[in-house]
């Protein structure tokens, strides 16, 4: 039998949005990879009215709490040796944000810390990273999520590198999501006047960028591409091959190209809210919210035309865990006792 020592530490990480509560448990396995142990994800929709009122409603803390005493329970459960638990654009636009948080900690004893956009949108690319193609030598990285929509532009020349958050050239935190656009338009009948009035908005919100043109000379070039993390896009891959039920394992990595997203979009956007529901890879929980996804993703499809897509299953969470075990050292340590 091993000693404890020759156990991999086991680290924590937890992200709670606008619309969903997700967590991570791994260990570290070979360098730059790890295994996952145990896992939570749930919509509790901790957004739900908040841009109309500025606040989060009760049902929705309320909601968001119960999925985190969940959490609290299996972080519990096992030997942690570090955690990092984010909460994101909800808690950070919300008045009353900070004093949930507090409310968290006492009724659960989590203790969240609200992230700036800049640290989510770097969190995003070292969550997703690998999946960048070694090839390109350009990739715009967004993560669509339920009150902020972020965007890294990524400038691939030069040797290649892990750390891939090091080639951010630009970044942008858009102040819209699925919660907020499908509360501000409507999610259940979207005309196509309504869906082409949500594309025009965003595209407007991304035009306010000013480093929007940074890799200008290879957007629609086959060394540039797009890298996608959100429910949006892996609702797309999940109706795009036809899945009875969604699978991480043919989603994450998949590649589409820009007539298979025109053809998903298209098609998504002319079913009834009925027939959204009746999709096994959006089903009740997504059906007011995709469409208004769909239409943050063609807003950024316009600004960077891409030959290719690349889905992530993937984000936050994922980059909270790589830079917890990158910071402590654990893949150089298990390598050297592999050398010795």
């Amino acid at each position: 039998m091993g000693s404890d020592a020759d156990k991999p530490p086991i680290y924590a990480a937890l992200d709670l949005g606008t619309n969903n509560c997700r967590l991570l448990i791994a260990v570290p396995t070979r360098p730059g990879q790890f295994r996952v142990i145990d896992a939570f994800s749930r919509i509790v929709r901790l957004g739900e009215g908040l841009g109309r009122t500025g606040s989060l409603s009760r049902g929705a803390m309320d909601r968001a709490t119960a999925a985190l005493a969940v959490c609290a329970q299996k972080i519990s459960a096992r030997d942690v040796v570090r955690c990092r638990l984010i909460a994101t654009e909800a808690c950070r636009a919300a008045a009353n944000g900070a004093e949930f948080i507090e409310e968290v900690t006492e009724r659960t004893g989590l203790e969240l810390e609200i992230v700036s956009r800049e640290t989510e949108a770097r969190l995003a690319v070292s969550g997703c990273g690998s999946l960048v193609d070694r090839k390109a030598r350009g990739a715009v990285l967004f993560d669509i999520g339920g009150g902020s929509s972020e965007i890294a532009l990524l400038d691939l020349r030069g040797p290649y590198t892990r750390r891939l958050a090091s080639r951010i050239v630009a970044w942008t935190s858009l102040p819209v999501g699925v919660v907020s656009l499908a509360e501000r338009h409507g999610g259940r009948n979207v005309t196509p006047e309504l869906f082409e009035q949500m594309v025009a908005e965003t595209v407007e919100l991304i035009a306010q960028f000013p480093e929007r043109d940074k890799l200008k000379d290879l957007v629609d070039t086959e060394n540039f591409h797009l890298l996608g993390t959100s429910g949006t896009v892996t609702t797309l891959a999940g109706v795009h091959l036809g899945l009875e039920r969604y699978d991480r394992r043919q989603v994450d990595g998949l590649w589409l190209t820009a007539e298979e997203s025109d053809t998903l979009v298209k098609r998504i956007a002319g079913w009834s809210f009925e027939e959204r529901v009746a999709n096994p890879c959006i089903g009740s929980d997504r059906a007011d919210l995709v469409l208004a996804g769909c239409a943050i993703f063609e807003a950024i499809r316009r600004v960077w035309p891409a030959r290719a897509l690349r889905v992530a299953d993937r984000g936050l969470r994922e980059g909270l865990l790589t830079e917890m075990m990158v910071a402590d050292g654990v893949w150089r340590r298990r390598e050297t006792r592999r050398g010795n």
